[in-house]
């Protein structure tokens, strides 16, 4: 039995020495990019668009009518008819039809703001991921995501490529003008 747990514990370091010899680090670039100064002025900008503002109030507005819809059918179930029943209850399914739709185009508007904040900075971001890996003599770079069971806080690149990013942005403004 110890030399079971003994044989254990060996194959255990083996196979992890290599691991703790590596330079590992971790980064996930959608929060990197969606974090800057340009993503944020990207989504103000969307905020302020007529279409998209008109159907955030407008799905709003019908999220509130069908809470409303369903609170008075669960209020007054008991004294309503089968067929006001059935009538609110095909209200409520429309309203919700409608909800989804917009938030549908909601979501795609959202999707192609993130998406062409990312187009415009990945040249940059590439830049400087390759200057942090060259800078932090990084053999290992992995993609921060729901596969990666653990890491060390001070192992993720995030913050520090928003932080490049922005100031990459910066300058580029000013060399602009």
């Amino acid at each position: 039995m110890k030399n079971n747990i003994k044989f254990y514990f060996l194959t255990f370091l083996f196979l992890t020495s290599p691991i703790y010899a590596l330079d590992v680090a971790v980064i996930d670039m959608r929060t990197a990019v969606l974090s800057t100064q340009a993503a944020a002025d990207a989504f103000k900008a969307l905020e302020e668009d007529p279409d998209y503002s008109s159907n955030l109030e407008e799905a709003q507005s019908l999220q509130a009518e069908r809470q409303a819809l369903a609170e008075k059918l669960q209020k007054e179930l008991e004294t309503l008819s089968q067929e006001d029943i059935a009538k609110m209850q095909k209200d409520i399914q429309d309203k919700g039809k409608d909800l989804e739709f917009l938030a549908g185009k909601i979501q795609q508007a959202q999707e192609e703001t993130a998406q062409e904040v990312f187009v415009s900075t990945g040249p940059t971001m590439q830049k400087i991921i390759s200057e942090l890996i060259a800078a932090k003599q990084i053999k290992v770079l992995l993609a921060k995501n729901e596969t990666l069971l653990f890491s060390d806080a001070a192992l993720d690149l995030t913050d520090d490529v928003t932080s490049m990013l922005d100031v990459a942005a910066v300058e580029a403004s000013t060399q602009s003008e």
